[in-house]
């Protein structure tokens, strides 16, 4: 009984986490406000900043809320095994990126529209677990792969408009640069994903602790972005430029949804997490339409959004994909 209490509580968190977070990450980039809107390149810096901060924590309760046990792990975990450190620059720096970009699709893209086509990070981690672990597929998730590149190519497919030729052409630049910035966000998931995974594999290290690694670098590379990027504006007006409570609800659940997925995710079975992306997708078009406005559904979309659906519980009807024997 407790247990299926644990499946349904973290099938409720998954969907939150995932729902939210798209909506609310739209929405601030749609409102109109008085005054200059947020930097994404700040709010990537302030919520690496906050996860941190939450992992410092986390291994400080887990031993026994000791301050010297809290100074011992981090000098010699993180301080002592800089090479061990290192190994995190690479996807670090791929999870500032897609980071970057997610702000990027959300400012091009409805929330619907961006949901279904970010599930091709399913394809692009499948491959990589193939190439880079050795992982081998069922014929259900190869055929389920296929099922999904339909699925959102029927999401993607143009749609008869009424608008002006010049806001028509705006919008299509929008879109374009909305779904690169999602293709590239999905690669770069799926490889910094199956990296950290290895990793994570060929050590015995809390998993609090690579958190802690992964976010100093991307601290790191966020600041470096933003100063690049965004430089001018941050010496003008500073880095919370624009920043409100929609803006603190974003960068509380960029920073914390991951960790919170990551301590529910073990009472979730494919089936569950399957059940979480197709609800998640079905909220996101709901409260596209109904309540942010900016969607309009036809019948193309929802055909791939089902086909998408269909897709992320086939990939997971055969359970774990079987490892390859002769892998490390």
């Amino acid at each position: 009984m407790a247990s299926t209490r644990l499946k349904y509580l973290s099938l409720g968190v998954l969907v939150f986490q995932t729902t939210s977070l798209v909506l609310t990450m739209r929405y601030s980039r749609t409102l109109q406000a008085d005054g200059p809107r947020y930097l994404a390149s700040s709010a990537v810096v302030v919520a690496e900043v906050m996860k941190i901060f939450t992992c410092v924590l986390l291994v400080f309760k887990e031993h026994s809320y000791s301050w010297r046990a809290l100074n011992s792990i981090l000098r010699q975990e993180i301080a002592h095994k800089p090479i061990e450190t290192l190994k995190l620059a690479i996807p670090s720096g791929i999870y500032t990126l897609q980071n970057n970009l997610l702000y990027v699709a959300l400012s091009n893209l409805d929330a619907a529209t961006y949901q279904v086509t970010y599930q091709l990070k399913i394809l692009t981690t499948a491959l990589f677990s193939v190439s880079m672990l050795g992982r081998r597929l069922g014929v259900y998730q190869w055929l389920s792969l296929l099922i999904l590149m339909a699925g959102v190519a029927f999401v993607q497919w143009p749609s008869e408009s009424v608008a002006a030729p010049e806001k028509e052409a705006i919008s299509a630049g929008s879109q374009f640069v909305g779904v690169a910035a999602v293709l590239v966000a999905c690669c770069s998931s799926g490889f910094a994903g199956v990296y950290f995974e290895k990793i994570l594999k060929e050590s015995k290290q809390s998993v609090w602790v690579r958190n802690i690694q992964l976010g100093m670098f991307g601290l790191v590379f966020g600041l470096f972005g933003m100063m690049t990027y965004d430089g001018e504006r941050v010496r003008e007006s500073g880095m919370f430029q624009g920043y409100n409570t929609v803006t603190w609800a974003v960068v509380v659940l960029q920073a914390l949804g991951g960790l919170v997925i990551a301590a529910v995710i073990k009472y979730a079975d494919n089936i569950l997490k399957g059940f979480a992306t197709s609800l998640s997708i079905i909220l996101s078009t709901l409260i596209s339409y109904f309540w942010l406005q900016d969607f309009e559904p036809t019948g193309v979309f929802f055909v791939g959004a089902m086909l998408v659906i269909t897709a992320t519980f086939l990939y997971g009807y055969e359970g774990k994909p079987s490892p390859n024997p002769s892998r490390a």
